[in-house]
């Protein structure tokens, strides 16, 4: 296979560790008595992905950047609305994080810039090189990064979709995100938006105009448009037109976050066979869980075994 067709796996590893944390029941435990649901159902994930794709080439992106990201420093609201991780669940990320080196793949994670931003990074830097992307995620965020040949995939659900796929799915092009959750607000993240300005006045504008940059430039043209409260939102869109623009600044994914050194191609490595046992003891990972872990590294598990 040519690196043209190779697809690079980007995994937004945060949603699936939330996800375990907040579906696994709470009986695993560490040898230190730590609870450790969401590492567990996180590896069971990860073994899971890497035997039904079998990946050459992926990352597993992680959120570090919980209140010290470049958007905050532009928007101290950004985000302000979440709890902060209780400790039970930051001990469990850094298990994550040690479980995917001791994998054998390659971990990212930088303390300005979201996971979101390194998977945006990863993809941008490795499109020049020919290879597409596979984003495994249901973040909406995430499809503005879509190109022709690029996927996402919302693992959970078994639904996959590409840029085309975009419109059915949120309304505008994949290449509008930004400009879309910047007028309509993104709760999730503590963003308003433009104050008017729901789901289907967005669409309809960017269907219009393009994009956020020449609606602004042609507000003027909104109130003669076909549209239920036109006059109304370009008195909104010229009152809070910085706003907009800085909502935008805090919609679009970052292309250009720090990977670290030798971080492409993203080439899965050896599993890291102390490493991995080390974990799966202190984890009190069970035997079939294991071996698959141990399997999905490209490890024996019997000679793992042996007493050195």
């Amino acid at each position: 296979m040519s690196a043209a067709h190779t697809p690079l796996y980007l995994v937004d590893a945060s949603l699936y560790v939330f996800r375990a944390w907040h579906s696994m029941p709470d009986e695993f435990q560490d040898a230190e008595g730590w609870p450790t649901n969401a590492v567990h159902g996180f590896a069971r994930f990860l073994v899971e992905l890497i035997e039904r794709e079998r990946p050459r080439h992926i990352a597993i992106a992680f959120d570090e950047a919980l209140d010290s990201c470049f958007r905050n420093a532009l928007y101290p609201a950004y985000k302000a609305n979440r709890d902060p991780a209780p400790e039970q669940l930051k001990r469990q990320f850094a298990h994550c994080k040690s479980l995917c080196r001791a994998l054998g793949l390659a971990v990212l994670a930088h303390t300005e810039y979201e996971a979101d931003d390194l998977i945006g990074s990863a993809l941008h830097a490795m499109r020049g090189h020919g290879y597409r992307g596979v984003i495994v995620s249901a973040d909406k965020d995430l499809s503005q990064l879509l190109e022709e040949a690029d996927q996402q995939w919302d693992y959970a659900r078994g639904l996959r979709w590409n840029a085309a796929g975009v419109p059915e799915r949120h309304g505008v092009q994949a290449r509008q995100i930004a400009d879309y959750l910047a007028l309509t607000g993104d709760a999730v993240d503590n963003i308003p938006g433009v104050p008017g300005i729901g789901a289907k006045t967005a669409a309809a504008l960017l269907g219009h105009f393009g994009s956020l940059d020449a609606l602004l430039a042609r507000v003027e043209e909104v109130p003669y448009l076909r549209l239920r409260g036109a006059a109304s939102a370009a008195a909104k869109l010229r009152e809070h037109r910085e706003l907009a623009l800085l909502y935008r600044r805090l919609t679009t994914i970052a292309l250009d976050a720090p990977l670290g050194p030798g971080a492409s191609p993203f080439a899965r490595g050896a599993g890291l066979a102390p490493e991995l046992s080390a974990l799966c003891e202190s984890l009190r990972f069970g035997p079939m869980t294991r071996r698959r872990l141990h399997e999905a590294a490209g490890l024996d598990f019997a000679t793992s075994q042996l007493p050195s």
